[in-house]
């Protein structure tokens, strides 16, 4: 299906040069002189190469029509990830790299929804946060009060945040998958 360049978004499956790509990110930029582009970084979806590209908003990409489908996390297989579909209970394996940076936040039984484009997985979505334990936390320095100071941790799965300074090493968070950001303390 034919879309205007200015209307790609990520997460979209896109097919440029006769490859299929999937959109990581899209800015649109208006230069000072002339006309308004959008610059996209994408990832090929056969060989994993990233790319920027550079398309007038009124130029025209083909767009690819994906299916979502629901999967739960079941384990790890070498350098694979094998998901579970919850209701015919056969598995999806999938390369690791699908998932980027959100790799970290995977946990046991968590439910995902993968992307299929003619069959073909293209993509993965993690829940929107995830519940982690901050395994370290600088200590608070005396006189800082500001409400926007934040201080650096390290979560249970070792990726680094920043939290707002009352936050303890060994308290659990919630934080988003897909920045790692800080949103509120565990209520559980």
């Amino acid at each position: 299906m034919k879309q205007q360049a200015n209307l790609i978004r990520a997460g979209q499956v896109i097919e440029h040069d006769g490859r299929r790509w999937t959109v990581l990110k899209q800015q649109i930029i208006t230069p000072g002189k002339g006309g308004a582009f959008i610059q996209v970084e994408m990832r090929d979806l056969n060989t994993g190469n990233k790319t920027n590209e550079r398309w007038r908003t009124a130029d025209s990409v083909e767009r690819l029509m994906t299916e979502d489908k629901d999967y739960t996390y079941s384990y790890m297989d070498g350098d694979n990830v094998v998901l579970m579909d919850p209701e015919t209970f056969e598995q999806l394996i999938l390369p690791q790299d699908i998932f980027g940076d959100q790799f970290a936040f995977l946990q046991d039984n968590m439910p995902l929804n993968v992307k299929l484009v003619e069959g073909d997985p293209v993509g993965v979505e993690l829940p929107p946060h995830v519940t982690l334990e901050i395994t370290e936390a600088d200590p608070v320095v005396k006189g800082q009060t500001a409400s926007s100071s934040y201080k650096p941790a390290v979560l249970s799965n070792g990726v680094k945040t920043m939290v707002p300074p009352f936050i303890e090493a060994g308290e659990r968070i919630v934080v988003r998958t897909d920045d790692a950001s800080y949103v509120e303390r565990a209520k559980d």
